[in-house]
């Protein structure tokens, strides 16, 4: 398989409309017993299509492989009002960092996510945010390798405690 990867071509990318149907499709199929993910699809698709949100792309061979999200707009549903996240001016998040487990530990998600700062800083946002469970270590050391240092905040979400943390651009 790590032949296989190596030939294929990747590129990070912001997401199409059709781009962003596809890789929905192949999320949802594999959560095919959980109708909360047709809800995401369908808030995501409205937030990318009003402006309050952007999906940037892992793209293997003309298929979407991962994914993140910048959210501008406090009124998205996974920022729920905070302004500390994300208040459509100075300050934006990224959410719904994701990639399949055939791609990970390639450097792929990295790029993605100074594509995403890129992008946020040519908006002119000043600051970024990420949130990781408090139990998912590898992931707060890779997002602390990253610059995400400041903690913003603590909070419980669906019974587990979460860390809001943020970098200048």
């Amino acid at each position: 398989m790590h032949d296989l990867q190596e030939s294929l071509s990747v590129v990070c990318c912001p997401a199409t409309p059709a781009l962003l149907e596809q890789i929905w499709a192949r999320t949802i199929a594999r959560h095919p017993d959980d109708p909360r993910w047709e809800f995401w699809r369908e808030e995501a698709l409205l937030n990318n299509r009003t402006g309050r949100s952007q999906t940037f792309l892992v793209i293997a061979d003309g298929i979407p492989v991962g994914e993140g999200t910048l959210l501008f707009s406090p009124e998205c549903g996974a920022i729920r009002g905070r302004t500390a996240l994300a208040d459509g001016k100075t300050v934006t998040n990224i959410n719904a960092l994701r990639i399949e487990k055939a791609y990970e530990g390639q450097g792929h998600i990295s790029r993605l996510v100074r594509l995403m700062e890129e992008a946020a800083r040519a908006q002119g946002y000043r600051r970024i945010s990420i949130g990781v469970e408090e139990q998912e270590l590898r992931n707060r050391a890779i997002y602390h390798h990253w610059g995400y240092r400041d903690l913003l905040f603590r909070e419980l979400e669906d019974g587990e405690p979460v860390l809001y943390y943020e970098k200048k651009l």
